[in-house]
C-alpha cells in the first residue's frame, strides 16, 4: 500500500532527542529551541521566530498580539483548515470569507477590497501548497486601510514571493506576522510543532511574554529584569526541548529533504501533462511571482463524480490519495454567520481537488503508472 504520507526521519532526530533528555533541560526554550528560532531568522530574514506547540497555537499568538476584539472582522479565504478561522473566533472575530482564484485554491486578492470595511482588522492570506499568494496586493490594501496581515504559511516553509521591485522574499516574512507548520504531513516536521514569525517589531517584545504564560519570563533569564511575574495574557504556546531536537535533525537537511520533494513533484508534472489535458484534469500551476516549494501535488478533476473514480481507481491498486478541505462557509459551524455570498470557486475546489501521495521515500513512478491507467 502507498500510503499518502509517510513522514520522513534523518537518522539524527533520537541522538538529539538523548542529547536533550541528558541535557537536564527538556521544558522548552534550551539549547534546541534556540538553535532552531536562529536557522529562521538567519536564512529567511524572519525578524524574530517563536517555536510554538502547533500553527494552531502560533495563528492563536498572532490573534491576541493584534488585539482581536468581538465583532473585529478577519478577512480569510474560506478554503484553508479550520485554525485559520478558529484562531479569530476564538477572540470574538467575525470571519469574512473570499472566494479562490478561477486557476488556483489561493485567496483571489483582487476580491479583498470590496469586503473591507470600518469594522476589518486584518487580512489572512493562506499560501496553498506553499504557493505564494499575490503579497503585493494584499500589503498595499493593508497600508491603504491600516490593516494587519498574517501570513498563514503551515504549508509554506522554502517557498518565496518576487514582488513588483523585484527582491525574492521568503513567504511568512511579508506580512506583520505569520505562522507555520512543522506536523507530521509538512516537508519539514516534528510530529506536532509550529512557529510564529514576527516580521513588525513593535510585536516582538509581547510576542515573547505571550508565548511565556503571559509572563517576561524570557527576560528574566536573560537577566534584563530582576524578577518575573504575571505582566500580559498568555497561554503555554512553547514546545518542549525534545519536539526542537526532532526538528533541528529535520533543519540540517532541508536542503536534501527539498531537492528529493521537489523531484517528485516534477516527475508527477512532466509525466500527467498528456493524461491530465485527456482527461479534462487541470495539473497545479505556479504563478510567475511565487515558487514551488513541493508541499502538495494536486489535480483538480472536472466533476465531483470524476474524482470519486479516479481515487477508488488509485485505492483498488493499493495508492492512497484524499481530497482536502471543505468550504468553511458552509461548514455546520459557520453557515448561518456567513452573509450569504456564493463561492463559486471555493465550493469547486471542495468538490474536485485530489491530493496524490508526496513524500520523501515515494516511489512516485507507481503512483504515475496507476494514473495513466485511468
Amino acid at each position: 500500500m502507498i500510503q499518502f504520507n509517510k513522514p520522513y526521519l534523518t537518522g539524527k532526530e533520537t541522538e538529539y532527542i538523548m542529547d536533550a533528555v541528558t541535557s537536564g533541560k527538556i521544558s522548552g526554550n534550551g539549547k534546541y529551541t534556540q538553535k532552531c528560532q536562529t536557522f529562521f531568522e538567519t536564512n529567511y530574514g524572519f525578524k524574530k521566530s517563536l517555536l510554538t506547540t502547533s500553527c494552531t497555537d502560533a495563528l492563536e499568538m498572532a490573534a491576541i498580539l493584534i488585539d482581536i476584539q468581538p465583532r473585529d472582522e478577519v478577512i480569510m479565504p474560506s478554503y484553508t483548515f479550520v485554525s485559520t478561522a478558529n484562531a479569530f473566533i476564538l477572540r470574538g472575530a467575525k470571519i469574512i470569507f473570499a472566494d479562490s482564484m478561477p486557476n488556483h485554491p489561493n485567496m483571489d486578492v483582487t476580491k479583498i477590497e470590496a469586503l473591507i470595511t470600518n469594522k476589518t482588522k486584518a487580512i489572512v492570506p493562506v499560501h496553498y501548497a506553499g504557493v505564494a499568494c499575490e503579497m503585493d496586493i494584499i500589503m498595499e490594501l493593508a497600508a491603504k486601510y491600516n490593516l494587519y496581515v498574517i501570513e498563514d504559511a503551515a504549508q509554506a516553509i522554502d517557498s518565496y514571493y518576487t514582488g513588483k521591485d523585484g527582491i525574492k522574499k521568503a513567504l511568512g516574512s511579508i506580512g506583520h506576522l505569520a505562522a507555520f507548520s512543522f506536523h507530521e504531513t509538512k516537508n519539514i516536521i516534528s510530529g506536532e510543532g509550529g512557529m510564529l514569525a514576527i516580521n513588525d517589531e513593535q510585536f516582538i517584545e509581547r510576542a515573547e511574554i505571550i508565548w511565556e504564560k503571559g509572563t517576561n519570563r524570557s527576560a528574566f533569564f536573560r537577566g534584563e529584569v530582576d524578577k518575573y511575574g504575571w505582566v500580559d495574557l498568555g497561554s503555554s504556546f512553547l514546545p518542549s526541548e525534545i519536539i526542537a531536537a526532532f526538528l533541528w535533525a529535520q533543519l540540517e537537511n532541508l536542503e536534501g529533504i527539498q531537492t528529493k520533494r521537489k523531484l517528485h513533484w516534477k516527475n508527477y508534472d512532466l509525466r500527467l501533462k498528456e493524461w491530465a489535458d485527456k482527461n479534462k484534469i487541470k495539473l497545479p500551476i505556479t504563478p510567475s511571482y511565487a515558487t514551488n516549494n513541493a508541499h502538495m501535488f494536486y489535480l483538480i478533476c472536472d466533476s465531483f463524480e470524476q474524482r470519486i473514480k479516479l481515487i477508488n481507481h488509485l485505492k483498488q491498486n493499493e495508492i492512497m490519495a484524499v481530497f482536502h478541505y471543505i468550504s468553511l462557509h458552509k461548514s455546520k459551524f459557520y453557515k448561518e454567520k456567513h452573509d450569504g455570498r456564493i463561492l463559486k470557486w471555493t465550493d469547486s475546489y471542495t468538490d474536485t481537488l485530489v491530493r496524490l501521495p508526496l513524500f520523501y521515500e515515494l516511489n512516485v513512478e507507481n503512483v504515475i503508472n496507476t494514473l495513466l491507467e485511468f
